[in-house]
């Protein structure tokens, strides 16, 4: 299902424009190279946030930095976020963690690994560990609600 900037997955309601709409079009492409909805909208929005890092709005009056940097998003990303020639889910900088639910309670894994870096009886327990990791190892937290579907993501 391809998403627009009206039409968007609810856990990047809280991205700034800007992110959102770079987070989208990566989501996008992504559903295009054949990845599942969910994964797709992690890595969208871990890239975006990444991509706004290394891509400050410059300083300039409203009425300017809003056409000229939507102007310039639209040619950086025409050429840029096309294809991924390597999948994007986690550079070799990235090694995202996840609070996902277990049978008795919550747990934290590694991206790609099947066994549990640590459990909890509450996601509140996990997801406070898992904002701890994040930010000691500076690699991002990323949030699953009781039916396994990604809600948030934590970049300290």
């Amino acid at each position: 299902m391809p998403w627009n900037k009206q039409d968007y997955p609810v856990s990047m309601k809280n991205l700034e424009p800007r992110v959102r709409h770079k987070a989208i079009e990566i989501a996008n492409a992504l559903l295009d190279d054949g990845y599942k909805e969910g994964r797709s909208i992690a890595i969208a929005t871990a890239k975006a946030e990444e991509w706004d890092e290394n891509h400050p709005v410059p300083e300039r009056s409203k009425s300017d930095s809003t056409s000229s940097s939507e102007n310039s998003n639209r040619n950086k990303s025409s050429s840029t976020e096309r294809r991924h020639s390597e999948p994007v889910s986690s550079s070799k900088s990235h090694d995202n963690i996840h609070v996902v639910p277990t049978d008795s309670g919550w747990a934290i894994k590694e991206e790609g690994k099947s066994s549990y870096l640590s459990t909890f009886d509450t996601k509140a327990e996990a997801v406070d560990e898992a904002k701890k990791l994040s930010s000691k190892q500076n690699i991002r937290a990323i949030i699953h609600n009781q039916d396994g579907q990604i809600t948030s993501s934590i970049k300290s």
